[in-house]
């Protein structure tokens, strides 16, 4: 316990040292020194508050454009299915014979297609064959392939993938070969 209280004693004791260094110091400047050095000070805060604003104001307008180009992303994957369903309409309703009832389909899908695209969404272009990355495509399951030439590449594509600008925001589910 005396050693703590020594060790502080001693702290005390040089910190008493340092600034009276430093009022000696102080007063052996002459007065238009003093002023220049609090000058120089005073510059150096303005400075370094004048860069922190400038950093400020160029990473919260990135996070402007950001939310901007983003801000239709929790809509816009909430429309997914809606889209999903208008292929698989357009799929089943074109095996008929009811051409009109094809073509109302046909109309409202494109319509709402390019919509979407006017917001900048876009497919992710993916076909049988291309070969598998798995930073571009989730796998669901993996088949024997037909062929070697299919081994490690898609197979077949179960749900198309969207991209808004240059985020995927869902990836295309695809059957790999194996």
């Amino acid at each position: 316990m005396s050693k703590d209280i020594d060790k502080n004693e001693e702290a005390v004791e040089q910190s008493i040292e340092e600034n009276t260094a430093e009022v000696i110091e102080n007063e052996t400047l002459s007065p238009e020194e003093k002023l220049t050095e609090e000058l120089n000070q005073e510059k150096d805060k303005f400075l370094r508050l004048f860069a922190e604003f400038e950093n400020y104001k160029r990473r919260t307008s990135k996070e402007r454009i950001e939310l901007f180009k983003t801000a239709s992303e929790d809509v816009i994957v909430s429309l997914l299915p809606v889209l999903d369903d208008f292929d698989r309409a357009y799929l089943e309703i074109s095996k008929t014979k009811e051409k009109g009832l094809l073509k109302g389909v046909e109309l409202i899908s494109k319509k709402l297609k390019n919509t979407l695209e006017q917001k900048g969404l876009s497919e992710v272009d993916v076909r049988s064959g291309d070969d598998f990355n798995a930073d571009m495509h989730q796998a669901i399951t993996q088949v024997a392939a037909p062929s070697d030439k299919l081994k490690g590449k898609i197979i077949d594509v179960l749900e198309k993938g969207y991209k808004l600008g240059d985020k995927i925001i869902r990836f295309p589910k695809v059957v790999t070969g194996q």
